[in-house]
């Protein structure tokens, strides 16, 4: 309780919030370590745009450098399930207070949000109530579970920018105001890594397989996972000699945590802050919790295992509620199972091993899947997803068309 007093304190603003120089200012919310990979790619196009824009909010390092005074940091808003969030509720919702007195007081032109929906789709109706113009990039998967929050979100947020196709026909036959803007991963990849060694299958030395080990971007995520993770590698290394693991960090993720569970391990375990992709490209599969980074390595074309753990009161809240075949966005996108999803109680160091052997001693499985991947890629849409919300940001703020169309040649330059 004194941690939530303190922020409601804190959410007084005692000196002018909006930057007098600046024409436009903007309130953005990434409240989730890939929300900021995204935020920071979509403030940099609206900077190609309109320099002259102003970004507060919540977001993590890379929106920061992207140019945004990060109010909150977004490792701190991170959560999973229903456990997770009451041990930072007071955290939480002395974020909401500080960020709708902004609402209030500053009036910005306007509020882009991203995923995050419990928290975004209260800060939408101080906005609404403001006239204040919402942008919500990333949608909340309502197609997936709650899908009644539809009423709540064409109530409002003015636009949604989706980034998977069939979201598209999901809110347009309900009234919302939609675009499909692509994916905003295609634009983080590097495409000299697209064809990495692994897709182009010219690298893959069974006897000394490259394993990456991706336990989550939150830190109960990395507790319920990691440890399972290693005894399976632990297991694997008597069949495979030469197996070797690379773990890419998270942001929001402290190094400290990683290697207090890695300490004790016989297996060779290489801890990487590099970029993901690089990290990616040295890996002949993945075992990966459900989330963002199973389309990252998707567009990799990495073969991989998609495992997902909670807490036993969030699963059984999830399985009432979730009306998905499945779990994996990779396989969401696909409309089947093209990689393996060990959930909950499935994930055990012994079912983690029979799935990686199968994938490793079997070309035709490892190529099978491979090829699907690609099929998954090229269904995410092209490259520009960054710059197409971002003009449909400035054209929310009033901007001229012709400024936008000067600019719409950004991903080419």
């Amino acid at each position: 309780m004194a941690l939530l007093n303190k922020l409601r304190k804190g959410a007084g603003i005692t000196r002018p919030y909006l930057d007098s120089q600046k024409s436009k200012h903007v309130l953005i919310v990434a409240g989730e370590a890939s929300a900021d990979q995204h935020g920071s790619n979509l403030v940099r196009a609206i900077k190609k745009i309109a320099p002259e824009i102003d970004f507060r909010g919540i977001g993590g390092t890379k929106m920061a450098d992207s140019g945004v005074n990060t109010l909150i940091s977004s490792s701190d808003m991170a959560v999973v399930g229903l456990t997770e969030v009451l041990s930072k509720f007071n955290y939480i919702v002395g974020a909401y207070l500080r960020l709708k007195n902004i609402l209030n007081n500053t009036h910005p032109d306007l509020l882009i949000l991203i995923d995050y929906p419990d928290f975004n789709l209260r800060l939408a109706r101080v906005a609404k109530k403001n006239k204040i113009p919402v942008l919500y990039y990333i949608s909340p998967q309502i197609w997936a579970w709650r899908s009644r929050r539809i009423k709540k979100i064409a109530r409002r947020v003015d636009r949604i920018a989706v980034i998977f196709p069939f979201e598209k026909k999901f809110y347009k036959e309900r009234g919302v105001e939609v675009d499909f803007v692509g994916h905003p991963l295609l634009d983080a990849a590097p495409p000299e890594l697209k064809e990495s060694p692994v897709i182009n299958g010219k690298r893959f030395k069974k006897d000394y397989p490259v394993l990456g080990l991706l336990p989550g971007s939150r830190g109960d995520e990395v507790r319920n996972l990691l440890p399972l993770m290693i005894e399976s590698v632990e297991i694997l290394s008597a069949r495979y000699n030469g197996l070797k693991c690379i773990l890419p960090l998270a942001s929001t993720v402290s190094r400290e945590l990683v290697q207090s569970i890695i300490n004790n391990s016989s297996a060779y375990i290489e801890i990487s802050r590099s970029d993901i992709y690089k990290t990616l490209a040295r890996c002949d599969m993945a075992l990966i919790a459900s989330g963002t980074a199973t389309l990252e390595a998707a567009i990799m074309g990495i073969p991989m295992i998609i495992v997902y753990k909670v807490s036993t009161i969030s699963h059984m809240i999830g399985k009432m509620v979730i009306k998905v075949p499945h779990i994996g966005l990779v396989n969401l996108v696909a409309g089947k199972e093209v990689v393996p999803e060990l959930i909950q109680d499935e994930v055990t160091p012994a079912g983690i091993v029979r799935e990686v052997i199968a994938i490793l001693d079997s070309d035709r499985k490892r190529e099978g899947m491979i090829k699907e991947l690609k099929v998954v890629r090229e269904r995410l849409g092209g490259e520009g997803a960054s710059m197409r919300t971002a003009e449909i940001a400035v054209k929310m703020m009033g901007n001229s068309r012709r400024r936008l169309s000067e600019n719409s040649n950004f991903f080419q330059n």
